[in-house]
């Protein structure tokens, strides 16, 4: 019997596109079952005993520790009274706005426009050194701020290389972190992370038509009239990407500013820090879960707001 349609010869042999894709599914589910399997052990799991600890008043040492109670909303409820944690909270937006939002998410945009058609050669040195402050660990860097920022007039330290470079100019000594212990995370963070929305940005760049710009050169468009009205809305997406990213990464903030600042600073003492020294010395671990829970809001709600204001579609 000749078979006429293609249709008539799947119906014969009984496969369908349909159950072809169900089979590549099952096939592939099956290969990725392994990495399932290891974030729900080590990921999820984790997660969902954080979340519900923070509901109890479990705590390393005392009542807490041999049998742990549920508690409710009653350690939220601590947590908003608390003034030591509105501290916290506006000490990280102000270390998010300006060192994220500002400082990473505009020094990477300004370098990618400035290493857009560039020479290789320029775009590989400039994308090394830059790069190589990103791959340091944070306690190194934590270390390396210390030694570049170290001395004063009153300390018996060595003066570190910003204090060298202040006395070779004749210019005052200063006890940089002890005096400006906000501006110098700040910094610490921007030369830390910046390296990361360059390369974002430097991507999203590449796909933009160098015909469109020069098109609106000619029609006599400056350099930020094409920024704002051609480059900022083709690179929307990119730009919420990294904003998210580097959002929750710096509400996330740990060791850098710890190991510079020895996180006895109540003018820099982060969330995470401030959650770290109640589950950790005080001991209260549900407490310091609670905390954990509402900077994962925090940078949740962040994250919905940003993706509002730039209209991307998720």
């Amino acid at each position: 019997m000749q078979v006429k349609t293609q249709a008539e010869a799947i119906k014969l042999v009984g496969v369908t596109p349909q159950s072809q894709r169900r089979k590549r599914l099952r096939i592939s589910l099956l290969f990725m079952a392994p990495a399932f399997i290891v974030i729900a052990i080590f990921m999820l799991g984790p997660a969902f005993w954080a979340f519900y600890i923070s509901f109890t008043n479990m705590s390393l040492t005392g009542a807490g520790a041999a049998t742990p109670q549920w508690v409710g909303l009653q350690n939220f409820v601590q947590i908003v009274r608390d003034g030591e944690f509105l501290n916290a909270f506006r000490v990280s937006l102000t270390y998010l706005v300006f060192s994220a939002l500002i400082g990473q998410a505009g020094m990477g945009l300004l370098l990618a426009l400035l290493m857009r058609n560039r020479q290789k050669v320029f775009k590989s040195v400039l994308g090394a050194i830059i790069i190589s402050a990103w791959v340091i660990p944070d306690v190194v860097a934590g270390f390396l701020w210390n030694s570049f920022l170290a001395g004063g007039p009153q300390s018996v330290l060595s003066p570190g290389l910003l204090n060298s470079i202040m006395t070779a100019l004749t210019l005052p000594q200063h006890a940089w972190v002890q005096e400006y212990p906000m501006q110098m995370i700040i910094i610490a963070n921007i030369w830390r992370g910046t390296a990361f929305s360059m390369l974002l940005y430097a991507s999203a760049l590449e796909g933009i038509p160098d015909e469109l710009l020069e098109a609106a050169a000619i029609d006599g468009a400056n350099l930020w009239q094409r920024v704002r009205s051609i480059i900022l809305p083709l690179i929307k997406g990119s730009i919420a990407t990294d904003l998210l990213l580097i959002t929750l990464a710096t509400l996330s903030d740990f060791t850098l500013v710890y190991v510079l600042t020895a996180g006895s600073n109540l003018n820099t003492e982060l969330l995470t820090i401030y959650q770290y020294r109640q589950a950790f010395q005080f001991y209260q671990i549900g407490y310091g879960s609670a905390i954990a829970l509402l900077i994962i809001a925090v940078g949740a709600i962040l994250s919905l707001i940003y993706i509002r204001i730039l209209r991307v579609e998720i």
